[in-house]
């Protein structure tokens, strides 16, 4: 029987529950996936290339029962008592055949479990195609630079290639901070300490504040969410330290609102001028499926703080970044946009995902003749 064949007639079957998390996650490998749900009262679900949709068309229903045998056959002992008694559970999971950030909640029908594939294989900036900007970026030994977008869109494999290109390159201390740890960075050119929130530290916040007495010359905080951790790391990048963090922002523009906005009123105009002269620059990143099916590629926003860029900072005026990106490209300068319209016009993405993930719709339905 060929296998097209005997695919067809697995497919007709049903397909029965597996007996554990590790057969369900070595099926997403082996089919390119990027997440898995075990949700109780739903079917087996992953996202393939973006797209969530059940493993099969016919798989069993999981029952309340099946997610919690599940759940047991992978959390430890502590793990267990973290989730009976807070509800939920984050970590990073590894088997011997690759890793995953892993979540487990409850909720009103029983246990959701949730997984992120976590490639094995540490990207390096030419295979993730960045521009050369980046590389300028991470020439300086102090400063802010901020990898950000929307959840899912490669943020963790951007800041990792970052971190690798600083570790080959030179002789420094350098301090990661994640929740969990998703790629494990051996140590090159540099010393590497990789801290866990939750397991190694109780916050970001508590975690930045310890770094800064291990004498670190670059610190890459996975993610920036509060008051705190965001004024700790401003506080880091002008005392003489390289800071690399996220935000769940779209752009340039919204990811500096985010971080002035998060500070009380009396002191955002103090603020601004520390980040108008911290500021390295701003990755922003989208994944949009390719229109030849074949995955996703990556829709890149680059701003980097020039003497204009910075008084639009200071001034509180960063709704004119747009502009200034825009006759910013001698030093680098990408707008969300304008990468848009170059992956639209190679054929890459369609001209739906063109329009509809467009920042300025007027300019770019003017693009198409509208």
């Amino acid at each position: 029987m060929s296998e097209e064949v005997e695919a067809i007639a697995v497919v007709q079957e049903t397909v029965a529950v597996l007996g554990s998390v590790d057969d369900y996650l070595q099926f997403c490998i082996q089919y390119d996936a990027s997440d898995l749900h075990l949700a109780t009262a739903c079917q087996p679900i992953w996202r393939r290339f973006g797209t969530l949709g059940p493993i099969w068309d016919n798989g069993d229903i999981l029952s309340a029962e099946d997610t919690r045998r599940l759940a047991e056959g992978f959390l430890t002992a502590e793990q267990l008592k973290r989730l009976h008694e807070k509800g939920d559970v984050d970590f990073a999971y590894q088997t011997d055949f690759g890793r995953f950030r892993a979540s487990v909640v409850q909720q009103r029908l029983g246990i959701d479990i949730t997984f992120r594939v976590i490639s094995a294989h540490l990207r390096s900036i030419e295979e993730l195609q960045l521009p050369d900007t980046v590389r300028t970026l991470l020439r300086y030994h102090n400063g802010l630079i901020l990898v950000t977008g929307p959840v899912g869109c490669g943020k963790s494999t951007t800041l990792a290639a970052l971190v690798d290109a600083i570790n080959a390159e030179r002789q420094d201390h350098i301090i990661t901070l994640e929740e969990p740890i998703e790629y494990v960075i051996e140590p090159k050119g540099c010393h590497v300490n990789q801290r866990e929130v939750g397991t190694h530290t109780q916050s970001f916040a508590a975690a930045l504040r310890g770094a800064l007495r291990e004498d670190p010359d670059v610190i890459m905080v996975g993610e920036m969410r509060d008051l705190e951790t965001i004024s700790l790391a401003i506080t880091a990048a002008e005392t003489g330290h390289l800071v690399l963090g996220t935000l769940h922002t779209g752009n340039s523009a919204r990811t500096l609102d985010r971080v002035l906005d998060v500070f009380p009123p009396d002191q955002r105009d103090q603020i601004r001028i520390m980040v108008s002269e911290s500021l390295r620059g701003i990755i922003s990143q989208q994944l949009i499926p390719r229109t030849d099916g074949n995955g996703r590629v990556m829709a890149l926003e680059v701003l980097v703080n020039t003497p204009a860029v910075a008084a639009c900072i200071r001034d509180g005026k960063t709704f004119m970044l747009a502009g200034v990106m825009q006759t910013g490209k001698n030093v680098g300068m990408i707008t969300m946009d304008d990468s848009l319209r170059a992956l639209y016009s190679a054929g890459t993405i369609s001209r739906q995902e063109c329009e509809s993930r467009a920042e300025d719709k007027q300019q770019m339905r003017a693009f198409f003749g509208q």
